[in-house]
């Protein structure tokens, strides 16, 4: 995966806070709703400021992504003097969940494994494999990315902790070679079908295990209420 979770929900975080003064959450609505490029005075007019404080709110939205400015002649016809300052929305979309959820990662791999089902293979299975072999990928990018050389258990869990902050799982590190996910990224889901949520999940990290080439730790499935069924501990760990 190319974008940072993390980053991408902190964004999002920004633009909530953004859209948080009553003015510019409604210029923001109208200009959504016209389905073309607003002028500074159109935004203005349809909240009742001044053309100035619009001005501001309007600079504050493409800040945060929101909108996107560019100059343009009012109504297609070409007038002398300098061309109006328009706006309009970007193809931006806001989602903020606490605690973290990434259903789209999920949504992703039930799609991949629907697409590339084999012959014989029921769906389930299908679905576990395509999130080990997607854990391994990443896995491979990120050994890749960082050149980390040999990883044994300290190391290795610290390599992953990057990838489970980022999508969600809010590691901690109980020991020095053993990590609890405090946070299902697939909740609530997971809670309407916990086997194959569950066994994707665990297949996903044992795969992104695999493929960063982490020595002495495994992914082992350890229901908790509240909390990811899966942790990372020791391999010789027993119980």
């Amino acid at each position: 995966m190319a974008s940072d979770p993390s980053a991408a929900a902190a964004a999002a975080i920004d633009s909530v806070s953004v859209l948080g003064e009553d003015s510019r959450r409604r210029m923001f609505a109208f200009i959504r709703r016209a389905r073309r490029a607003v002028t500074r005075d159109e935004a203005a007019a349809s909240v009742g400021i001044s053309r100035k404080l619009a001005a501001f709110h309007l600079d504050k939205l493409v800040e945060a992504g929101l909108l996107r400015a560019h100059y343009e002649t009012s109504g297609g016809m070409r007038r002398v003097g300098r061309r109006p300052k328009v706006y309009e929305p970007t193809d931006a979309q806001i989602t903020v969940s606490i605690p973290d959820r990434h259903h789209a990662l999920l949504a992703d791999l039930l799609l991949d494994a629907i697409l590339d089902e084999r012959a014989g293979e029921r769906a389930v299975q299908a679905a576990v494999r395509i999130a080990g072999q997607r854990g391994r990928q990443m896995g491979e990018t990120e050994r890749d990315r960082t050149r980390p050389g040999r990883l044994g258990a300290e190391r290795g869990l610290t390599a992953c902790e990057r990838m489970l902050d980022q999508h969600g799982y809010e590691p901690v590190r109980e020991t020095p070679t053993c990590v609890r996910l405090h946070n299902c990224p697939f909740h609530p889901l997971a809670a309407k079908a916990p086997d194959l949520v569950c066994s994707m999940n665990h297949t996903f990290l044992t795969g992104y295990l695999d493929g960063l080439q982490v020595s002495g730790v495994e992914a082992v499935l350890a229901p908790s209420p509240g909390e990811c069924c899966v942790k990372l501990r020791p391999t010789t760990e027993r119980g």
